[in-house]
């Protein structure tokens, strides 16, 4: 005998602001489903879960739960102000001895749960409201986006929770691997329509190019019916005749139909350029550590990064993966150690916390307050990697609309500040970019964008992400950082460190000793040459003095080129500063290369 539907929504029709959201949806949740609920920012995906919820009130239809079926939602932005602590929340509702739940998925979420609700960040909030669906057990759990502000150790928890689960569950997640292991069944938004294949989302990109093919297909031969039944009513046969009435009004029907079709919402227009190209050596740390007041962060590390390299830092949160970000990047010093960085440096940054974004500003002023984008004289265009485009234009290039220029930052969704960021730092050539949690919120379609970008790429990337099947398509070095202040390279992405990682723990937890004192400095970039012949070794150690000396002479013809006036007024001297700096430029690269050469033949 078949079990009833555990949800039944018929006929949903829902209007914001005079654009349908949805007409006459309907849809069925089943005992056992795990649905992966799927589509672009702002396509509705939030809202039809909230109706679903029984959170908003459709216009027409209807929306079915059987008596004694629990449905579960976990809400982005929970209300906690009658609560004292996040366990306080997390455990309301459950009955007495119960209490235990939340304890577990909280070790699994990992927050604690005495943290009072006003000191509690907005990531500790998600999770204690995550924490309360999973202790509650619901029939149906509706989770939206349950993976952000979560670690890659932390999704992994979830991950096998909801793999055990015996409840039905629809989920929202731009997390591809995620996704990939536990949907059965995929739901799509696309245009104010619901498609649904019963297959999981390992197979939704190819549905959906499937599904647009046959769109653009249906819409081409369309076309051509309009074209040749236009050609008939304007080319001799007299539309006044009775017979002919209702071929003409056919051909307005078609034309109303071809009006009617939505032309799918394209892929933002962004575009990366490269800056000049910075020395074949971009950053190379040497024995760096770091410590805040007890809590080690940091041993001993050594780094070298190359131009081009891909690297990821992964780890669980705090464990101080952004702190050696900013330590790499010389905004954070070391306790111990030395960083250098390379010659001709365009370093641009996405930050995850989205410092950069004054929350009262609108979306013009943010940009043309820019100084990086300025355009003097002008405030309605911006400096778009070297040119100057029109404020809206630049917007629509990431898909906002014109509405939304002037509305206040505050007023954007997580995924719409992350495209504003990346409007940002994509808008000046860079050789650097070091990307701090990119790719929370944004939908998997500009996910794609920004992978295709950082394939086609000229400059170096440094990642931090807890984005598994992004970092498997983008890193070429991964980080490790698992706690116990150990950080530790391997070639590839996440799977290749999987693969490649000790079995057992990585890390054994230890008390962790204070730093060693910072050894007495040594000549820069000078070390023990074994391997060298004699002749090897002394050039090896004359390198570094030739390497900062041209570097020197680079600064100062760089500075002297960049007066506006000096071909003007001095074109021979232009001509030969232009002929020198490309000449001392040409000698740093060989001698970067010769001098790595020699340091990895000495340390064979």
């Amino acid at each position: 005998m078949a079990r009833a539907p555990l949800l039944q929504l018929s006929g949903i029709s829902l209007t914001f602001g005079g654009n349908p959201v949805f007409e006459g949806l309907d849809l069925v949740i089943q005992p056992g489903d795990r649905v992966a609920l799927v589509g672009r920012n702002g396509s509705g995906k939030s809202t039809l879960m909230k109706v679903m919820a029984g959170l908003v009130e459709a216009d027409q239809g209807e929306r079915v739960v059987p008596p004694g079926v629990t449905v579960g939602y976990m809400e982005q932005e929970p209300d906690l102000g009658a609560f004292a602590t996040l366990g306080e929340f997390a455990a309301s509702g459950l009955a007495e001895g119960e209490d235990f739940r939340v304890a577990v998925a909280a070790e699994g979420l990992k927050f604690d749960p005495d943290t009072p609700v006003a000191a509690a960040s907005g990531g500790e909030r998600r999770r204690a409201a995550l924490a309360k669906l999973l202790a509650e057990a619901p029939e149906l759990m509706l989770l939206d986006e349950p993976t952000n502000h979560l670690d890659i150790e932390a999704i992994g928890w979830l991950e096998a929770q909801l793999a055990e689960t015996r409840a039905a569950y629809v989920v929202i997640s731009h997390d591809r691997a995620f996704l990939k292991a536990l949907t059965r069944a995929t739901i799509w938004i696309d245009r104010g329509e619901m498609r649904r294949n019963e297959k999981g989302f390992a197979v939704f990109e190819d549905w959906r190019d499937t599904v647009w093919a046959e769109e653009d297909l249906a819409r081409h031969k369309l076309d051509r019916r309009i074209k040749a039944e236009a050609r008939w009513a304007v080319e001799g046969i007299s539309a006044r005749r009775r017979r002919n009435q209702g071929r003409l009004r056919a051909l307005q029907a078609m034309r109303a139909e071809r009006a009617a079709m939505i032309r799918r919402q394209g892929a933002a227009e962004m575009a990366l350029e490269s800056g000049q190209a910075s020395g074949r050596l971009v950053i190379e740390a040497k024995g760096i550590s770091k410590s805040f007041d007890d809590k080690l962060i940091l041993r001993p590390f050594d780094l070298k990064v190359l131009r081009g390299d891909r690297v990821a830092f992964v780890g669980p949160n705090g464990v101080g993966k952004t702190t050696l970000l900013k330590m790499l990047t010389g905004e954070v010093a070391p306790d111990t150690g030395t960083v250098r960085h390379g010659t001709n440096l365009q370093i641009a940054v996405f930050d995850q916390a989205r410092a950069a974004l004054d929350p009262d500003m609108t979306l013009w002023d943010g940009l043309v307050n820019d100084p990086g984008m300025a355009v003097s004289g002008r405030s309605d265009q911006v400096m778009v990697r070297g040119a100057p485009k029109h404020v809206v234009g630049y917007l629509k290039d990431f898909l906002f609309d014109e509405a939304q220029a002037r509305a206040p930052i505050r007023s954007l969704s997580g995924g719409e500040r992350a495209r504003l960021m990346l409007a940002r730092i994509m808008a000046r050539p860079s050789n650097l970019l070091v990307l701090d949690e990119p790719t929370n919120d944004l939908d998997i379609e500009t996910l794609d964008l920004l992978q295709d970008l950082l394939g086609d790429y000229d400059g170096t990337v440094l990642l931090v992400s807890h984005d598994r099947d992004f970092i498997d398509r983008v890193a070429t070095t991964t980080i490790a950082m698992e706690g116990d202040g150990r950080a530790v390279a391997y070639a590839g992405g996440w799977s290749d460190y999987r693969a490649q990682r000790p079995a057992g723990p990585l890390l054994q937890k230890q008390a962790a000793p204070a730093p060693k004192p910072a050894p007495a400095p040594e000549p820069k970039m000078k070390r023990a040459a074994k391997g060298l012949t004699f002749t090897e070794k002394h050039r090896l150690d004359e390198l570094p003095g030739l390497i900062e000396k041209l570097e020197a002479e680079i600064g100062k013809l760089s500075d002297l080129l960049s007066d506006p006036d000096l071909f003007a007024k001095a074109p021979d001297k232009f001509r030969r500063a232009s002929e020198g700096l490309a000449g001392r430029q040409a000698a740093l690269a060989a001698a970067e290369e010769e001098w790595l050469a020699l340091e990895e033949k000495a340390s064979v």
